[in-house]
């Protein structure tokens, strides 16, 4: 089916900045609810929000295939269960409405109510996740870790070059973006030499990365090719995959993080299809060795996705401490997904899947304040003369992305989260 939502030369009847991450070539789909609506689907289109609630009640999605009570849930999943042609179509279907040469919504003014100033509305957490896997696919990141923890002439484990290593994550801690983080308390040891402590941790860092959410995928035992692997995936949203950094340290050997990792992760509210990431569709880094066959692919996988993190604290303007790309990571999203399934698992519709954290080959494009203030000896210094080894109490971190290409620009909004003090 074409994607007739993505022609570059459609304009909305809508007004849209020029500069706006949110044109109608994007139409990401979210949660949001307001003093009078309850949860239900919307898409973003310049500063609105269309109801898609209302507009399957008008009759607009008809033909498409939908129930009007797939749009009026809590989360998304249910629109999700159709499958990736019929999100299509419906993405098409919202082009066609908004599109400048519409007659049949633009001039039904009493219509408009389905069109709400995006200030108006409260945005949800998008998607009833299942499960939670995190990959670890990163080379730089990777190699600036082994650097620091293991033997640098040996950085990467013996594995990384051969298998998108991944964990299985905690899908009830993840949380939308503007929801607050506290600080998580844990077993640590500030001295090597001593017994541990519990405290709370005094290493707090952000880890930058994009999640992939799926449809359903495959039966139990099935598994999913390189090939066939974007037909599964719905969109992507920005993620912040917090870290507990001194928790992780004691507690990693043998089986990995658990209480550094699970105590929040955030992610952005708005999931930027993958049929609208198309045009910025761009080739996967180089891998040597070559892989083995389940995961080779042909044509462009990786994703031109510019990000930024910026760390803003009380009364102190936001500094940017980071700015990186998608297109740096070592495995693409089709490659994580055929390794997952590769084994039979079942992945399920609204599963959430981490890339790991993005670093890119410079020292301002690592994805994580480890990597920046290099394990605490290059401290980065703030606008009011303050100094951030890792993040601090009262530290807001806000993550952005989007893509740009002739003049278009398709964003992710931001992921925003406060950290408050211990409990």
């Amino acid at each position: 089916m074409h994607i007739s939502a993505n022609n570059p030369a459609l304009r909305s009847w809508i007004s849209i900045d020029s500069d706006s991450e949110f044109p109608i070539q994007n139409l990401p789909f979210g949660i949001f609810e307001t003093a009078h609506l309850g949860k239900r689907a919307g898409v973003r289109i310049g500063d609105f929000v269309l109801d898609l609630s209302q507009m399957a009640e008008f009759g607009y999605f008809n033909d498409l295939g939908f129930a009007v009570s797939d749009f009026s849930e809590a989360y998304l999943n249910a629109l999700m269960r159709h499958g990736k042609l019929a999100v299509r179509a419906l993405r098409n279907r919202i082009s066609e409405l908004l599109a400048s040469d519409n007659t049949s919504f633009r001039l039904n003014e009493s219509q408009h109510v389905a069109l709400l100033p995006v200030a108006s509305v409260e945005m949800c957490l998008p998607v009833q996740i299942g499960d939670y896997t995190d990959f670890y696919s990163s080379k730089e990141h990777a190699t600036n870790v082994g650097i620091m923890f293991r033997d640098p002439a040996n950085a990467l484990l013996p594995n990384w070059l051969w298998i998108p290593v991944g964990y299985h994550g905690r899908a009830s801690s993840v949380i939308a973006s503007g929801h607050p983080v506290v600080r998580p308390k844990g077993q640590i040891k500030p001295d090597d030499n001593a017994a541990p402590i519990f405290a709370p941790s005094r290493q707090i860092d952000f880890e930058l990365e994009m999640g992939f959410i799926t449809f359903d995928g495959k039966p139990l035992g099935q598994s999913i090719s390189t090939a066939e692997a974007e037909d599964f995936i719905f969109g992507l949203c920005l993620f912040n995959d917090w870290s507990a950094r001194d928790i992780q340290k004691w507690e990693y050997v043998p089986l990995g993080p658990f209480l550094a990792k699970n105590f929040a992760s955030s992610m952005s509210c708005w999931i930027v299809t993958l049929d609208a990431l198309q045009p910025f569709a761009c080739p996967t880094p180089e891998q040597e060795p070559e892989v083995l066959s389940y995961l080779q692919f042909d044509g462009n996988k990786s994703y031109d996705i510019h990000l930024e993190v910026a760390i803003e604290a009380p009364a102190c303007p936001e500094q940017v401490v980071s700015k990186s790309n998608f297109k740096y990571m070592y495995w693409n999203m089709s490659q994580q997904l055929a390794h997952h399934t590769v084994n039979g698992c079942n992945v399920r519709c609204g599963d959430l899947m981490g890339s790991g954290t993005i670093s890119g080959p410079t020292p301002d494009s690592y994805g994580s304040m480890l990597e920046l203030a290099w394990k605490g000896t290059k401290p980065i210094q703030m606008p009011d003369g303050s100094e951030r080894r890792f993040i601090q109490d009262h530290d807001t971190v806000i993550m952005r992305g989007y893509c740009e290409q002739s003049g278009l620009k398709i964003g992710f909004g931001e992921v925003r989260s406060l950290l408050l003090p211990a409990n």
